[in-house]
C-alpha cells in the first residue's frame, strides 16, 4: 500500500506537466473538433478537463474498481455531454485517451527509475494492468455517454419535428384542421396518432378536418394508422372529415379492406367546411 500511495503522489505532482505535455504534443494538422480549437477559453477548458482527469485517475491506487468508477462518473458525464466533445469525432477522442495512456506507462517507468521506492516485477505488472483497464473503462463510458446523449437529443428533435409536422389548427365552434404534407412513414404516423388524440382532448375539439391533399405517398401500415386515427377520434367523441384523399391512398385503403362507411370525405377543404360531402 505504501508503494501505491507513493506512485499516486508522484502522479499528482506531475498532473499539470502531464496536461501540458499532452496538449503541446497535439498534431494540429491531424486533429479536429475541440482539439483543433484556437479559442483561448476553449483551450483552457480542455486543459482543465485533462488536468481534472489526472487528479481523478490517481485515486485508482486508493479505491477499489467499483468505487473508482463512481468517483470518475461526474467527469465522464461532463466530457460525454460537453458541447465541444460532442462536435469532436469519437475516434479522435479515443485516440487522445490512448495517447494519454502511453504517457502514464512512461511515467510508471520514470517513477521506478527515479524514486527511492521498491517496486518488484509483480507490482509493476499489477499497476500496468490497473492503468490499462482504467483507461479502457473510462474511454468506453465516455463514448457510451456521448452516444446516449446524442441519441436522446436526436429523439427530442425528432419528437419536436413530428409535433410541428402535425399542427392542429383551431377553427370555430369546436372545429379544427389537421393539414398533413409530404410523405408519412410509420414513425410519423404513430406520432400523429399520439399527438392529435392528445391535442383534440386538450382543446375540446368536436370535429376534425384531416386534409390529406398534400400527402403523396403512404405504405399499407401508414394507411392503417390513418384509419386507426379516425377510429380513435370517434371513440373519444370527435367526428372526422377526410379531405383531399388521393386515389392511390384510397386504393391502398380499399385493398386492405378498410371500412369507409363511417368516414366522411370531401374533395376539398372548402367543400368540407360548407358541408358538401360525397
Amino acid at each position: 500500500m505504501k508503494a501505491n500511495l507513493a506512485f499516486r503522489e508522484f502522479l499528482l505532482k506531475k498532473a499539470w506537466n502531464l496536461t501540458e505535455e499532452w496538449y503541446n504534443s497535439l498534431d494540429q494538422s491531424s486533429v479536429s473538433g475541440v482539439y483543433a480549437s484556437r479559442d483561448q477559453a476553449t483551450i483552457e477548458n480542455l486543459k482543465s478537463q485533462n488536468y481534472a482527469f489526472h487528479k481523478h485517475l490517481a485515486e485508482i491506487f486508493t479505491l477499489d474498481k467499483e468505487d473508482f468508477l463512481e468517483h470518475m462518473n461526474d467527469w465522464i458525464v461532463e466530457i460525454g455531454r460537453d458541447p465541444h466533445h460532442l462536435e469532436t469525432p469519437t475516434h479522435e477522442i479515443m485516440r487522445e485517451f490512448m495517447r494519454v495512456r502511453i504517457q502514464y506507462l512512461d511515467f510508471l517507468k520514470e517513477f521506478m527509475e527515479t524514486q527511492n521506492v521498491s517496486v518488484d516485477r509483480e507490482r509493476e505488472t499489477q499497476w500496468t494492468r490497473l492503468l490499462v483497464d482504467a483507461f479502457d473503462q473510462i474511454m468506453y463510458k465516455v463514448v457510451e455517454e456521448k452516444s446516449n446523449y446524442l441519441n436522446r437529443t436526436i429523439e427530442k428533435q425528432q419528437s419536436t419535428i413530428n409535433e410541428l409536422s402535425s399542427p392542429l389548427i383551431q377553427l370555430s365552434n369546436g372545429q379544427a384542421l389537421l393539414p398533413l404534407v409530404g410523405n408519412i412513414d410509420t414513425d410519423r404516423a404513430a406520432a400523429i396518432l399520439e399527438n392529435i388524440l392528445r391535442k383534440c382532448t386538450e382543446q375540446d375539439v368536436d370535429l376534425l378536418y384531416i386534409d390529406l391533399s398534400g400527402v403523396y405517398l403512404v405504405d399499407t401500415m401508414v394507411a392503417q394508422q390513418i384509419f386507426q386515427l379516425i377510429d380513435s377520434l370517434r371513440l373519444i367523441g370527435v367526428s372526422s372529415t377526410v379531405v383531399g384523399i388521393r386515389p392511390e391512398i384510397a386504393q391502398t385503403a380499399v385493398s386492405l379492406g378498410l371500412d369507409f362507411s363511417h368516414v366522411t370525405t370531401t374533395a376539398t377543404l372548402s367543400q368540407a367546411m360548407a358541408g358538401q360531402t360525397f
